[in-house]
């Protein structure tokens, strides 16, 4: 049985392979600074895509997707300044999306991709 963060890093090659196959080009994975971590940066068109992604082997503790709330939103949202800060890429939009991902014990993944989840 996988440790909690190799669950999570398997449940980000997942979802960075879910948005390319969707059209998104990934930018950045795991970047870090000292107020935490963005899983993902991706472009989409003229957006740029800030994704968090949580991973989970079942739903007793609600979907993955339910996990990212209000305080979890505001550390995003301040990330993003600082990788904006740290980086030239400029977008006319800034997104925040949240991909869940379930590991079933047989079968592939299910993938939930909630786009613009929160602003």
């Amino acid at each position: 049985m996988p440790t909690t963060s190799e669950l999570g890093a398997h449940g980000e090659r997942i979802a960075a392979a879910y948005l390319t196959d969707r059209g998104l080009r990934v930018l950045d994975r795991n970047w870090r600074c000292r107020d935490g971590e963005l899983d993902i940066v991706a472009r989409e068109g003229q957006a740029l895509v800030f994704c968090e992604v949580k991973t989970r082997r079942a739903v007793g503790f609600g979907h993955p997707v339910e996990a990212v709330g209000r305080v979890k939103q505001r550390r995003l949202r301040t990330l993003a300044q600082r990788w904006l800060a740290a980086h030239e890429e400029h977008a006319p939009d800034l997104r925040f999306d949240v991909v869940g991902v379930l590991v079933q014990p047989v079968g592939p993944a299910v993938v939930t991709h909630l786009r613009a989840a929160f602003s």
